[in-house]
């Protein structure tokens, strides 16, 4: 069976926006810029159900 690696790159896109979000998330905590940090902790908790979404349908686990 070939595998496919759309997933995997899908789920590498989400690890990429999380770690670009969250150092976001702590550059405007640091300058005080509050309801900017809660809006970039919102997109992170709404990215990790995407990132288990991705994961669950597109990567065989038990291959």
């Amino acid at each position: 069976m070939k595998r496919s690696y759309v997933p995997v790159g899908l789920l590498l896109a989400v690890l990429m926006l999380n770690i670009i979000f969250s150092q976001y998330m702590v550059h405007q905590y640091f300058y005080q810029n509050y309801t900017n940090t809660i809006i970039a902790a919102v997109i992170n908790v709404i990215l990790f159900p995407i990132a288990l979404i991705i994961y669950k349908k597109g990567v065989n686990v038990h291959d």
